[in-house]
């Protein structure tokens, strides 16, 4: 009756990854290889989630 009321916790993961792929981006752009990779595949890491939440 009140799943309205729920957030989407897929929002919230969203913005995270949105985030994550920006400082990659601006890592990559600072010439600094090694933190735009970490960055990016943490980044990939929250993309999967998102995609694991939304099929279940």
């Amino acid at each position: 009756m009140f799943d309205w009321f729920r957030r989407d916790p897929t929002k919230k993961l969203q913005k995270a990854y949105e985030r994550k792929l920006e400082e990659a981006m601006v890592a990559s752009r600072n010439g600094d290889m090694r933190t735009n990779a970490t960055l990016t595949e943490q980044a990939e890491a929250l993309r999967l989630e998102i995609e694991r939440l939304k099929e279940g």
